[in-house]
């Protein structure tokens, strides 16, 4: 039976629970000590696209729009319609905070002072599912608004005459003007002084069909037609798995066994941290990680995988990927094909992790900057890869909650 995910009932205790989990799981995931960013990226864009690390309920994806979508009507001019926005926006914390479901609510412990806005932070999500329609980073869109407003004006004007000659009206020029998606759903009407996370079964349905449309062929796509949330530790672990197209499943593939030989290599760098810093007890528990690793990990699979074909299904996928990155990569893959039991002994693969770290933070290295070394916290990307599954889980969960909702008369 598929494991659901234990807050589908709108148990808002066990959702809160669940996003301070998936706060910890993204401090250990996230932190790119070895620079393998690149390719743990390409794959969560291809599998997840307009998802990342940093999102945390789905309404934020209208709830921006419509700010925007308000200020524009006002047709409020450049000079003030950043600092409206800003201001609106720090205005949802307050009814958010009121609401009955606080996790993943911005500015949740500092209020109106919070640093980074949720607009920042979906921008390029909301392009990515063809939400927004502007093509300009969140800045120009700011500075080019009133372009927008004349563009617009110019259009009517052209409207009217072309209705007057008896023509048809451009819609691709119309569409043109448009910042956002025409079929965006109206707010509520309370909005934003009244607002909680719990989409409608009209906006879930807008936020599915522009997953659809704007990334037909990814596996976010899939799980949000045909898949019921599954409360699992990876995505190739989906109950549903078996159901995934060919390409998915390739991906997925690469992508797990990416994850579980480069975690060997991230649970060594802390192993040599631990032991520079002469904290034994960190040394013992990173290395009692480091067997458990050994003893889960997938020899015969990783001794006849196919590096040519994960730099094919990695590469030129909007992530660059350097030739340093790659040698690393694959001297590491080839150290663990031999002897995984025997690489805390094999000083070439220890020196390949030093220096690979060394190359990367220069005079920041913890292994030359002794004040560096101090600072560390002990734990340094120790959380096993999962592309940005944590997330896409409750993003999912949220859609299907709404989904579920009965139709609105």
């Amino acid at each position: 039976m598929p494991s659901q995910l234990a807050w589908i009932d709108h148990d808002s205790t066990a959702r809160e629970r669940t996003l301070r989990i998936l706060s910890l799981f993204q401090e250990k995931e996230s932190r790119d000590e070895l620079g393998l960013g690149s390719i743990r990226d390409s794959f969560a864009d291809q599998l997840f696209p307009g998802t990342s690390t940093i999102q945390t309920r789905l309404r934020y994806m209208l709830f921006v729009p419509w700010i925007y979508h308000s200020l524009e009507d006002k047709r409020l001019p450049a000079a003030n319609f950043a600092v409206q926005a800003d201001l609106l926006e720090r205005a949802l914390v307050q009814p958010l905070m009121e609401s009955d479901d606080l996790a993943g609510v911005f500015g949740k412990t500092v209020g109106k002072s919070l640093k980074r806005l949720p607009s920042s932070v979906y921008w390029a999500g909301l392009g990515a599912w063809g939400i927004r329609l502007t093509p300009f980073s969140q800045d120009e869109y700011h500075r080019r608004i009133d372009e927008v407003y004349r563009r617009r004006g110019t259009l009517k004007t052209l409207e009217k005459d072309a209705i007057a000659r008896g023509d048809d009206v451009d819609q691709e020029q119309r569409l043109a003007t448009f910042s956002w998606h025409p079929r965006l759903p109206e707010p509520p009407v309370e909005f934003p002084a009244k607002i909680d996370f719990a989409l409608t079964r009209e906006e879930a349905e807008f936020i599915r069909d522009r997953i659809q449309v704007a990334c037909p062929d990814s596996l976010l796509s899939f799980l949000v037609l045909h898949c019921k949330p599954a409360d699992t530790l990876a995505p190739w672990q989906h109950p549903d798995y078996a159901s995934f197209s060919t390409q998915h499943q390739e991906l997925l593939t690469h992508a797990r066994l990416f994850s579980e030989t480069m975690h060997g290599a991230s649970l060594m760098y802390n192993i040599q941290l631990a032991k520079l810093k002469n904290h034994e007890t960190l040394v013992e528990e990173h290395q009692a990680s480091f067997n458990s690793w050994i003893d889960s990990f997938p020899l015969d699979e990783v001794r006849e995988w196919s590096i040519s074909r994960l730099w094919e299904l990695t590469i030129d996928h909007g992530h660059s990927v350097t030739p340093q990155t790659r040698s690393f990569i694959q001297q590491w893959i080839e150290h663990s094909r031999k002897s995984p039991e025997d690489l805390l002994a094999n000083t070439d693969a220890l020196n390949l992790i030093k220096r690979r770290e060394m190359k990367l933070k220069g005079a920041r290295s913890r292994f030359r900057n002794q004040r560096a070394l101090e600072q560390w916290g002990g734990y340094s990307g120790v959380g096993r890869l999962v592309y940005r599954w944590p997330n896409v889980k409750v993003l999912l969960n949220d859609l299907y909650q709404g989904l579920s909702q009965e139709q609105s008369c």
